[in-house]
């Protein structure tokens, strides 16, 4: 069979009658995999970005501060960063479908609870029970996947499944934006609320219950990994405004070191049952692609949060002009990453990890030296399609890469994993870009803050080409 009728077969298998396969692997059942686990990431990833563009509404309804407006969006990703490990094990132990199920409530009552918030403070809260739920979500998302595919036809399933993920990154600017213009900042997380009660259902009928090989919790290795990323995580968020020679930051910093430590050391040689198997991290793909999204996220998420107030503050475009403005960066994913995920099947993960990180430096290198007070938008167009076009090439060969480099009773660990530090990276993004900022820029005016915008995006810039070093380690095609 040629290359081009194995593409043809993935699609004819998503959508054709259940005759092609047996009951166990039935089409339909997929077909259902594929979109909730789909609908489940893009819940996940629109609730990363679509805060970003009601940031300049957040400050003014709250009177928040630039660090509390780093919190509405680190509070998720902090959390989110933290647990999901823990996500992926429970899982493995109480069934995958299950946990999909409870993550998935936790995540809509969080979202009604943000949209009721009275101030920052509570906001803040109300994102991290959000990211509590998101990070027993989306690790699931791909196990499930990984679990209802075999390894050949894979890629493209991840494919369609980054392209509905970049759906969430595209649509968030653009639907944060309109909400915000149209109706209130509120919305953008009311609006969670009936697609997650639609779902939930759904969810509980169409897929197929599964389990990992874990049959006990590492509670050891939870706790010591729980600890361990929070003071890590902590360190940058706080930094900008109290200062990296604080105390609290080095406090954090020494604790989150210590603690990360003694997670590795008991996952090496105390847990019965580990929850991160170290031995994953001697595969080359694996630790490459892991390596590879921690600094595509540092870059993607420290330039999402300065370019989404750039248009508002710095140009003065509406949020919903904004949204759409950006729409041409973050809304590539869409057409580019099921293209790359089954092109990825064919020539291997690594030129479109590699390239895609190259385009996205480029992009936002460009980005920067475009960005001057007035500049118009015919300027940054171009450089916003190339660091999107890069992106969208990132995001599915990395979870293909990860997924591969693995055992199959291995994809939900691996999956945690991979979650973890992607999430970790947009921390430590947002957290790098908001301390790049205020040393050159402020909020005083709009050339205050195209003073400190600039620089941000240069930094961003050069994560991504770091993690394009990196990528360009991975194995070559389908290798561990």
């Amino acid at each position: 069979m040629s290359d081009i009728d194995s593409d043809i077969d993935i699609t004819e298998t998503l959508l054709a009658p259940a005759r092609k396969a047996p009951p166990s692997t039935a089409p339909p059942r997929r077909v259902w995999t594929v979109v909730l686990a789909g609908l489940g990431a893009l819940l996940c990833a629109l609730d990363v970005v679509v805060v970003a563009t009601a940031l300049p509404a957040l400050q003014a309804d709250f009177g928040a501060s630039l660090s509390q407006l780093e919190w509405t969006i680190n509070a998720y990703n902090l959390v989110f960063a933290c647990l999901t490990l823990t996500g992926a094990a429970l899982g493995d132990r109480f069934g995958r479908r299950r946990m999909y199920v409870a993550g998935l409530a936790l995540f809509t009552l969080a979202s009604a609870w943000a949209a009721l918030a009275g101030g920052a403070g509570e906001l803040i809260a109300a994102r991290a029970v959000q990211g509590a739920g998101a990070a027993v979500l989306l690790p699931l998302t791909l196990t499930l996947i990984s679990e209802a595919f075999p390894a050949e036809k894979r890629g493209v399933a991840i494919g369609l499944w980054g392209g509905v993920s970049g759906l969430g990154v595209a649509a968030g600017p653009v639907l944060g934006g309109a909400v915000t213009d149209g109706l209130s900042w509120q919305w953008i997380f009311w609006l969670n609320v009936p697609l997650g009660l639609v779902m939930l259902p759904l969810a509980a009928m169409k897929l197929r219950e599964s389990y990992g090989p874990r049959p006990q919790l590492d509670i050891v290795g939870l706790v010591l990994a729980a600890v361990g990323l929070t003071g890590l995580a902590w360190a940058p968020v706080r930094a900008p405004e109290a200062g990296w020679g604080s105390a609290e930051v080095l406090f954090a910093l020494g604790v989150g070191a210590v603690f990360v430590a003694a997670f590795l050391g008991w996952e090496e040689s105390g847990a019965r049952y580990p929850m991160l198997p170290l031995a994953h991290f001697r595969r080359r793909g694996f630790s490459t692609a892991n390596g590879a999204v921690f600094l595509m996220f540092v870059s993607l998420l420290g330039a999402l949060f300065m370019i989404s107030q750039l248009f508002q503050v710095g140009l003065g475009n509406s949020p919903l002009e904004a949204g759409l403005r950006i729409l041409v960066w973050t809304g590539t994913p869409l057409l580019v990453a099921p293209v790359a995920g089954a092109l990825a099947d064919r020539f291997g993960n690594r030129p479109f990890m590699l390239t895609g990180l190259v385009l996205q430096a480029v992009g936002l290198g460009l980005m920067a030296w475009q960005v001057e007070p007035g500049v118009g938008y015919d300027r940054l167009v171009l450089p916003l399609i190339i660091a999107g076009v890069g992106i969208s090439m990132v995001f599915p060969t990395v979870a293909n890469a990860v997924s591969a480099s693995v055992p199959p009773a291995e994809v939900g660990v691996a999956s945690g994993v991979n979650n973890a530090l992607r999430e970790l990276g947009g921390v430590f993004g947002v957290a790098v870009a908001a301390a790049v900022f205020v040393q050159y820029g402020g909020y005083d005016s709009a050339e205050s803050f195209i003073d400190g915008c600039a620089p941000a995006l240069w930094v961003s810039a050069g994560v991504s080409a770091a993690g394009a070093v990196v990528a360009s380690f991975a194995p070559s095609k389908h290798g561990s």
